[in-house]
């Protein structure tokens, strides 16, 4: 899928800086996301990724930079505006990071209490998002009674429950069985399908990035060193990029 330079990205991140004392995480990263684009961020652990995705969420302030969401520059929105933009992006958690003392209806039902019109119409929604996850049998169990691959459901269908414009994947297959994993991946192509998200997948799971990926960004020394497709990267002779595809 190609991407015109005229058209808006709904994500940029500019210059993006950040260093927490002598160690300089981010050092100038650039960003941009399509709209219905899977963008894949790949880079070593210690990288950055998960620094750029507070930076992003508005959790972590930059030392210097720029960071548009839909036309918003977080870095300056107040706090009422900063949490009316985070309800336009879901969020899939590594480990999914369900609520161990709520039933898998109210783990989908919370993020809808701070939206009064959303929360009225609560038990509709939570079952359209169990059932694009196909887990409606799942509704009233508890997290210990779901295996990995269903509690990764669970959290699929609480950040989509929403219907948000912007899904960040934050590592989605760790910690799964490789067909399990498959299945993740599978259910993430056909939601961004049926409901024209625009996705940002933070991995280190090769065979993830081959498969769901339009595009790919490798995070080197706090920078976007490579871009492309996963084809025109895992060809390179550049030794720093041929290290992510042995």
């Amino acid at each position: 899928m190609n991407y015109a330079k005229n058209i808006s990205p709904i994500i940029k991140i500019s210059d993006l800086k950040i260093s927490f004392g002598d160690n300089h995480v981010l050092n100038g990263f650039n960003m941009e996301l399509f709209e219905g684009e899977n963008l894949v961020i790949m880079g070593k652990s210690g990288s950055g990724k998960s620094v750029m995705v507070k930076c992003l969420l508005g959790l972590l302030l930059p030392d210097s930079g720029n960071i548009i969401i839909m036309d918003q520059d977080i870095t300056i929105l107040q706090q009422k505006e900063l949490d009316n933009l985070r309800s336009e992006i879901g969020f899939l958690f590594q480990g999914s990071a369900l609520y161990d003392s709520m039933t898998v209806r109210e783990n989908l039902e919370f993020p809808l209490r701070k939206n009064k019109d959303k929360f009225k119409i609560k038990d509709t929604l939570v079952l359209d998002a169990l059932e694009s996850v196909g887990l409606l049998d799942a509704i009233d169990l508890m997290p210990e009674e779901l295996s990995g691959g269903m509690k990764r459901r669970v959290a699929l269908a609480r950040a989509i429950i929403l219907n948000p414009k912007i899904i960040i994947y934050d590592e989605p297959t760790t910690g799964l069985d490789p067909i399990t994993a498959k299945e993740i991946i599978e259910l993430m192509k056909e939601i961004q399908q049926k409901h024209g998200t625009s996705s940002l997948i933070i991995t280190h799971d090769v065979d993830c990035a081959r498969v769901i990926s339009n595009r790919m960004i490798l995070l080197i020394e706090g920078i976007n060193y490579a871009e492309g497709s996963f084809k025109e990267l895992a060809i390179s002779k550049d030794k720093k990029i041929q290290a992510f595809f042995k």
